[in-house]
């Protein structure tokens, strides 16, 4: 597995898939937990600070009918903003002439955030079409969204294929570090804890555990399904 560690930005145009899925307040749409958007700097800063650009794109909630104002990405901009230390410029779109554009006049240590990437169904559909549109962003591409990196989903299996160089980043990285060893190696006794919504997007991983765990807790939504 490469990693941004290996890697030297310099010149580079790098498109990163965060996880910027946030809460925001009802009300007001600001961010109310911004623990993402921090798990994020360390990849950002060490791309910017190496002297390239960085591309932002993620997805934020489960529109179903297009674009909505709930759903902006664009609310996330004050508050990644204040944590970077520097402005971050924001489009409407992540695909077509408007985002391509403004992300090839970045320049050295800019950074640009996309709009939502799941206002176009064409992303949750892993759609080759969609995928060559995102690759067009930049010439180095980073996932460093773990929390999305089961889906075959056109933001992180779909541009992979359509871009030269693609790497992992400190998340990720880290992520795949920590569970490797805990699966492999894990001190006894081993207690897994599972949450989520979705039963369906972890039976997989409940059928890994259940002969390497020694206990299995399901929370979430998923313990409706078992009860």
């Amino acid at each position: 597995m490469k990693t941004v560690s290996q890697f030297n930005f310099s010149g580079h145009r790098a498109v990163i898939r965060v996880d910027f899925n946030v809460p925001l307040d009802k009300q007001t749409f600001a961010v109310t937990d911004d623990n993402r958007l921090r798990a994020a700097l360390p990849t950002i800063n060490k791309i910017i600070n190496e002297g390239g650009a960085v591309v932002l794109m993620s997805h934020l909630g489960r529109p179903k009918t297009g674009p909505e104002d709930k759903y902006s990405l664009r609310h996330v901009v004050q508050p990644l903003s204040v944590l970077l230390a520097k402005p971050v410029q924001f489009v409407n779109d992540c695909i077509g002439d408007v985002a391509v554009n403004a992300a090839k006049n970045l320049k050295a240590g800019e950074i640009l955030l996309v709009e939502n990437l799941r206002f176009h169904p064409e992303e949750e559909k892993g759609d080759e079409l969609f995928a060559q549109e995102l690759a067009k962003l930049g010439d180095v591409y980073v996932n460093d969204a773990f929390g999305t990196a089961h889906r075959a989903h056109a933001s992180n299996v779909g541009i992979s294929s359509n871009i030269a160089v693609s790497v992992a980043g400190f998340l990720m990285s880290k992520e795949i570090e920590f569970i490797g060893g805990a699966v492999d190696s894990p001190a006894r006794p081993f207690v897994a804890i599972l949450g989520g919504a979705k039963v369906s997007d972890k039976i997989g991983v409940i059928e890994n555990l259940l002969d390497k765990a020694d206990k299995v807790i399901i929370g979430g939504g998923m313990m409706f399904t078992f009860l």
